[in-house]
């Protein structure tokens, strides 16, 4: 057992990526297991509207469509077991579609559900005033407002399905990480208290998660593989029974793996590094270091465990009116201002009517110029564009006044300032805003059941262990990272150079939350980056996006890197934000432009990257 390995292949991040992944892991060979995340957090409120009109839907029909129907033959040959989240709202039914291919295929498979996510039933039961959001403290939105509520559940019942001979696993909602996690699990016999490798586990389940971003996608040095990024190896983990391991690709596939990438992949997301909270295992990830054992092989190790915590957490998306925008163009001088007046003009009318209606204004409106230096804040360069893009959005709680802003945008072209212009196509619709509400539900009230062909089960699930602590409170990079204090008097010389130089970096969002991962290329930059990157700075940053943005700075001293989480940024996140980010992937970018004072000596001479190719072309 001590030399086992085992292959996992990550083959999704979203409901709707490329099906490049299968096939690739396929050719390779080798694999043990492929696993897919599809669920994000509103996804389940459309995977809920479509099985409200159609019961046998509610899950990701394109896994069983266009992964499983194409390779279930070749997949059954190679011995390679699936586990995937395309459940959503409805596993049982993307189970038996999956078992009617296997019938028509002639194969013998067997097919597992993990159910019991679902605890909309309970908080419908609760007492008024029992569940309330667990970052701000709100009240639960109203029940009939609400569209889904799920929990977050873990790896154990997703091992015992594979322990049942399951060859296929399914599962409703459940922590990303922990379709990997599962199978480090019942492959290494892990038990609850192996606590340093379940947060291995869960770290490398986290790594791979997200696909072909470990790989060279969204990538701080873009142009090293962006000749390559059209045939993107999708990341292969090779995990070892003490919870080691070495994140690689298939052959003849492009992207690359190296410490930047995986190191961008790890930051992705997170919040607390020391706690990263998760059902079956609090993770610190403080430690976790990286180090290049060959081309395209990354060693991933030093995760640390502690305790899971006694509840788990909810996601309930729940309806809160209406909301829809367009996109238009202006070209020529001044091109900013004579979109702003048109976006105005617009606005204008539509209060007048709604007024004349006696109907209340917009709930939030946004009008962002994108080209408009402005629009990036008081640390934008300048640039007189003379084409830019503007996008006029609305929220509102009467799906007729949302319409009303649409018919205005279109109506006002004739009497608008020169240089408009448009792609032309039918007008957007009015589309129902879909807000996050996180909260948390003991673990006692959670009922999870495994389900095959030939029997159904409750999992036991057991309570986490009483002899670990959890942390209780963030550590302050204050107090972790030597500072350095530039001397008056001292003739070193300093340079100033762009972040980008000195570091990789990549953000994202949770909810209404933000984070921005910064990660140094060499350890000796993070004290000049940490002095100059505080929590007031990015606040400053990012403060044309929100009003006194609340920012915690953590430290990771494994890989040299900051993580920065900004709280209440993306005016409500997801599809409730009318923002042209709302899951703030562009947060990074804004921020490698940051200025660094550094010694000379310290800056090693620049990467010079190749210069870039488009991919071969497939017309005649």
């Amino acid at each position: 057992m001590a030399d086992k390995v085992i292959r996992i292949g990550g083959a999704s991040g979203y409901w709707g990526e490329s099906d490049m992944a299968v096939p690739q892991f396929l050719a390779d060979g080798g694999v043990d297991y492929i696993v897919f995340d599809y669920l994000a957090e509103v996804t389940m409120s459309i995977l809920a509207r479509a099985r409200s009109q159609d019961a046998n839907l509610g899950y990701a029909t394109d896994f069983v469509t266009g992964v499983v129907k194409p390779h279930l033959t070749a997949l059954a040959a190679a011995g390679v077991r699936l586990i995937s989240n395309a459940g959503g709202v409805n596993p049982e039914s993307c189970a038996q579609a999956i078992r009617e291919l296997i019938a028509e295929q002639g194969l013998s498979l067997s097919v597992a559900v993990v159910a019991g996510d679902d605890v909309l039933p309970q908080l419908r039961e609760a007492p008024e005033g029992s569940f309330t959001e667990m970052f701000s403290g709100e009240s639960m939105p109203p029940l009939d407002r609400i569209a889904s509520a799920n929990a977050y559940l873990g790896a154990f019942p997703i091992a015992e399905a594979l322990s049942s001979g399951a060859d296929i696993v399914i599962t409703g909602r459940c922590v990303d990480s922990a379709v990997t996690l599962a199978a480090c699990i019942h492959e290494f016999g892990w038990r609850r208290e192996d606590l340093d490798r379940l947060a291995a586990g869960s770290l490398v389940g986290h790594l791979i998660e997200c696909g072909p971003q470990a790989t060279g996608g969204n990538f701080t040095d873009w142009t090293t593989v962006a000749d390559s990024l059209h045939e993107v190896g999708y990341p292969i983990a090779n995990v070892s029974a003490d919870g080691t391991c070495v994140i690689s690709k298939p052959k003849n596939t492009g992207g690359v793996v190296t410490v930047g990438t995986v190191g961008e992949q790890l930051l992705y997301e997170i919040g607390d590094p020391g706690a990263y909270r998760l059902p079956d295992v609090t993770c610190d990830f403080t430690g976790v270091e990286l180090s290049e054992l060959a081309p395209d092989q990354v060693l991933v190790t030093g995760a640390k465990g502690l305790a899971a915590p006694d509840t788990y957490k909810v996601s309930v998306t729940w309806a809160d009116g209406w909301r829809a925008g367009s996109i238009f163009f202006y070209v020529g001088q001044q091109a900013a201002a004579k979109a702003r007046i048109f976006a105005e003009e617009a606005l204008l009318r539509a209060r007048r009517k709604l007024v004349a209606m006696k109907a209340p204004y917009f709930d939030d409106v946004a009008i962002e110029v994108i080209g408009d230096e402005s629009h990036w804040g008081a640390h934008s360069r300048y640039v007189r564009s003379r084409e830019v893009a503007v996008k006029v959005a609305c929220r509102h709680q009467d799906k007729r006044a949302v319409a009303l802003l649409l018919k205005e945008l279109s109506g006002a072209a004739l009497g608008a300032p020169p240089g408009l212009c448009v792609f032309t196509g039918t007008r957007a619709k009015p589309s129902p805003v879909i807000r996050l509400f996180s909260t948390v539900i003991d673990r006692s009230q959670v009922s999870i059941r495994v389900k095959d062909e030939s029997r159904e089960w409750t999992f036991a699930d057991a309570r986490p262990l009483e002899n670990q602590a959890l942390p209780v409170a963030p550590i302050q990079i204050s107090t972790q990272i030597p500072i350095p204090i530039p001397d008056a008097q001292s003739d070193e010389v300093r340079v100033e150079v762009p972040l980008e130089r000195l570091a990789w970096a990549r953000s994202g969002d949770k909810g209404d939350k933000a984070n921005i991962g910064v990660m140094a290329r060499k350890s000796v930059y993070l004290p000049w980056i940490a002095q100059t990157l505080t929590p007031e700075y990015v606040a400053n940053r990012f403060e044309h996006f929100m009003t006194s943005p609340s920012i915690d700075r953590y430290y990771l001293p494994g890989i040299a890197a900051l993580n920065f989480v900004i709280h209440n940024a993306l005016g409500g996140g997801g599809v409730a934000s009318l923002r042209n980010d709302p899951q703030a992937k562009c947060y990074a970018q804004i921020l490698l432009d940051t200025p660094i004072a550094i010694p000379s000596p310290l800056i090693t001479p620049s990467v010079t990257h190749p210069p870039l190719t488009p991919p071969p072309s497939t017309g005649d």
